[in-house]
């Protein structure tokens, strides 16, 4: 084991120390505590790339490594070896760095306690209990409810909690379950222990999805009674069957009857990954659960799926594991996870990628709901209204700001190969979007995102100045500020900053930021402060936010700042950041696509680009168009017979 106290560097073992087999990796604090445990196919060369390139690494990795003080590893046989003894390492050290796959709610499940002498089902959360069969998650605890009501007709088995129970048998009178029939009320013996047991293993079998037999022996002893003459006793079968297919009919069904499997799906950003579990059996979805993780390295999404497959599986009963997982990519060391998971299962289990059909239907159902759950997780941090006034004050702090950023803006520049550039400004007040703040630029330059950047914040902030300087705030040659003019009448009312006099509405530029954020590195910043320099603005603070390594660059400086991962003020930064990459890249193809449509038109003789967007308009798109004929051509104002003529001819000649 390598180990010292002066950072990285102190600690890295000798060259040549690391052998290059298969194996297990750990680092330790001060404390001897284990805070991060890895594998790796060579730990050579996986150890290696911790301490090659520090700046280039993950923040969160940074932090994990300027933490630690040492570093062992253990060399294994296989990959399968491996990954139980990583598994194994996690699950007894619990390292404070690596992936854990936390619920983004707790979810309830269907448990039976077959443990018991006399099974009980009931709605249970938290921790899996030995001797316990559970089914679901599911989203609500009153689905379990409602179909737990359903079942009791048929399978009256108990629902009580034991203190009732007890106080049953004490008294030797059941509890109302019992006397509307929806229990057995084994509490007095009405059942017996064994015949509780066998209407409790009917219960299970028909929640784990072995349906076809219940209802075809009901409908059977339905038919008898009929024929006996005995028709209260055939109505209430009919009533069970009934209650069973409203409990079957709670389960969509999604795929063949035979298909036991289990959907997983992801949906990442830099810091975070939310995933969604769908479990179908016998073709219907049983349950859906949810995780969102901190990521501690830049784990390509084959690993992510890796670690979930490890910890979402290690623990499993045989009977939990189904035989096929669905994923939407397959792990690095998919052979190894594979054998491992069918060691755990005691039979096969197929890992794959569905390509078609209704898995692949499936699987983009899934991936909307991790989608959704993501966005639904940051929404909840930006909704608080402490954890925003905290994220104000630590950008405030880390930017060394004189007050707290109450508006910032952020901007992004969006184009392909150059063509078509655009520009986003969204703006956020008091750590909030303010859509109707929004704006969105055609850029002009053509010389890169550094020239875009300084283009826009000069255009922005002229825009400011000239309106401060309409309103007699401001002299816009000199930049001197003024008084406010008296009014001229005496029932003129006083004007007001940044307000339009004859709308009463805001001016569109009227209000400064507090922070300036610009998507991109040192370049993008410096233009920006170069920009706001040369307007003589010098209240307005700017930084910059890498996208790779979530950095925050202030112009001039050589290093950048490094922000907690786990801090709000990087989650306010990366979610102003995302919504103005959002904005321009919604303007940028909406431009796009109408040049697009526009560009079939630009060989038409006689067209001017009026006449080409009043046809667009009209038509909706060329294809449209191209199908008209010269008379509803001329319908189009400003076109006439000839023109129309030369339209439909011009469009024939082209390929659509």
């Amino acid at each position: 084991m390598a180990r010292s106290v002066g950072g990285p560097a102190s600690f890295r073992p000798k060259p040549g120390s690391i052998p290059e087999f298969p194996g297990v990796y750990r680092f330790k604090d001060a404390d001897g505590r284990v805070i991060y445990v890895g594998k790796a196919k060579s730990l050579r060369q996986r150890l290696n790339s911790y301490f090659a390139d520090f700046a280039g690494l993950h923040p969160r990795t940074q932090t994990m490594l300027t933490t630690a003080v040492g570093v062992d590893w253990t060399v294994v046989g296989t990959e399968v070896e491996a990954l139980q003894l990583e598994y194994s390492w996690i699950k007894e050290y619990d390292p404070r760095f690596n992936v854990k796959y936390r619920d983004d709610k707790s979810y309830p499940y269907l448990a039976v306690t077959m443990g018991e002498e006399f099974p009980r089902v009931q709605v249970l959360r938290g921790a899996k209990r030995k001797g316990t069969r559970y089914f679901g998650p599911y989203s609500h605890a009153w689905a379990i409810r409602e179909t737990v009501d359903l079942l009791l007709r048929v399978f009256p088995i108990r629902s009580c909690s034991g203190g009732v129970f007890r106080r049953a048998a004490q008294i030797g009178r059941p509890c109302l379950l019992g006397y509307i029939d929806k229990c057995s009320a084994p509490c007095v013996g009405r059942v017996t222990a064994e015949e509780h047991r066998e209407l409790a293993d009917d219960f299970c079998e028909f929640m784990a999805g072995n349906t076809g037999r219940f209802i075809r022996r009901l409908e059977r002893e339905m038919r008898e009674a009929a024929v006996e003459q005995e028709y209260e006793r055939a109505a209430r079968l009919r009533d069970d069957i009934q209650a069973l297919q409203r409990a079957m009919e709670k389960q969509a069904v999604v795929l063949g009857d035979n298909t036991d499997c289990d959907v997983v799906a992801l949906a990442e950003d830099p810091l975070e990954a939310a995933v969604q579990v769908f479990y179908v059996r016998s073709g219907r979805i049983r349950g859906q659960r949810g995780w969102v993780v901190d990521k501690v390295e830049e784990a390509a999404p084959g690993e992510l799926v890796e670690q979930f497959l490890l910890q979402m599986y290690g623990d499993a009963a045989a009977e939990a594991l189904p035989r096929e997982v669905l994923v939407p990519v397959l792990p690095p060391d998919a052979e190894a996870v594979t054998e491992l998971l069918g060691e755990q299962r005691g039979a096969r289990v197929e890992i794959r990628v569905p390509q078609r059909g209704d898995k692949r239907s499936l699987m983009e159902t899934v991936e909307r709901n991790a989608v959704e759950s993501l966005k639904q997780h940051k929404l909840r941090r930006a909704s608080d209204l402490t954890a925003r006034s905290r994220a104000l004050q630590e950008v405030a702090d880390a930017l060394d700001l004189d007050q707290v950023p109450l508006r910032i803006e952020c901007y992004d520049v969006s184009h392909i190969q150059g063509t078509d550039v655009v520009a986003s400004m969204v703006v956020f007040e008091d750590g909030l979007a303010r859509k109707s703040e929004y704006r969105r630029f055609s850029v002009r330059s053509t010389e890169g995102d550094v020239a875009s950047i300084h283009e826009v914040i000069s255009r922005r902030f002229k825009r400011y100045l000239e309106e401060r300087s309409a309103t007699g705030e401001l002299d816009a040659a000199t930049g001197i500020e003024l008084e406010e003019e008296p009014a001229e009448g005496p029932d003129e009312e006083p004007r007001t900053p940044g307000v339009d006099p004859e709308t009463g509405r805001p001016r569109k530029f009227a209000y400064p930021p507090n922070l300036v954020v610009v998507d991109g590195g040192p370049a993008q910043a410096a233009a920006a402060r170069r920009a706001l320099d040369e307007l003589g603005v010098d209240d307005v603070a700017v930084c910059g936010l890498a996208k790779r390594l979530e950095e925050v660059w202030l112009p001039g400086e050589d290093l950048p700042v490094i922000l907690a991962r786990s801090s709000e003020a990087l989650y306010l930064l990366q979610r102003v950041r995302d919504e103005a990459h959002r904005f321009a890249i919604t303007y940028h193809r909406s431009k796009r696509s109408k040049s697009v449509r526009e560009s079939a038109l630009d060989e038409v003789p006689g067209l001017g680009p009026a006449r080409r967007q009043a046809l667009i308009k009209h038509f909706g798109s060329v294809k449209r168009l191209r199908e008209a004929t010269a008379a509803q051509i001329c319908e189009v104002p400003g076109i006439g017979p000839s023109t129309a003529e030369t339209i439909v001819s011009a469009l024939k000649g082209q390929n659509p």
